[in-house]
């Protein structure tokens, strides 16, 4: 983890927001809940709840606004990915990047271009890796 990072971990609800966020580059709780409204049915009381949660995540903060407070990440969505990856793989295959593999290939979850991607991926780390 980079050097000034703190640990974020997100819910599924939360995640929802944060997607937002990221995307909107800040929003409020009505744009919040006009947004996330029809797919989760949340209204803002649950909104507010949870952007409350994720300030003292410090995964957001807030500016007030003339009429409103603007809510916006804090935190990178690379940086956020990248520490649930980890706990995923941690926690699922014991850290283990090449038991996640082997159990997609042993269960025909790969298609031919996920694989020619997979091939291309590591190539590029190959070629990182030499210049180390």
């Amino acid at each position: 983890m980079k050097k000034g990072t703190h640990m974020v971990s997100l819910s599924d609800g939360e995640w929802k927001i944060m997607n937002r966020l990221w995307e909107s580059g800040g929003s409020t709780i009505t744009e919040l809940t006009a947004f996330l409204q029809e797919e989760t049915g949340w209204d803002k009381h649950i909104i507010i709840t949870m952007l409350n949660r994720m300030e003292k995540k410090r995964a957001v903060a807030h500016k007030q606004g003339a009429r409103a407070k603007t809510f916006y990440p804090v935190v990178s969505r690379g940086e956020v990915s990248m520490q649930e990856t980890r706990g995923f793989l941690e926690k699922v295959y014991r850290g283990s990047l090449g038991m996640m593999v082997n159990a997609m290939v042993e269960d025909q979850a790969l298609s031919k271009e996920e694989i020619q991607e997979l091939y291309t991926i590591l190539e590029k780390a190959k070629v990182k890796g030499m210049e180390d």
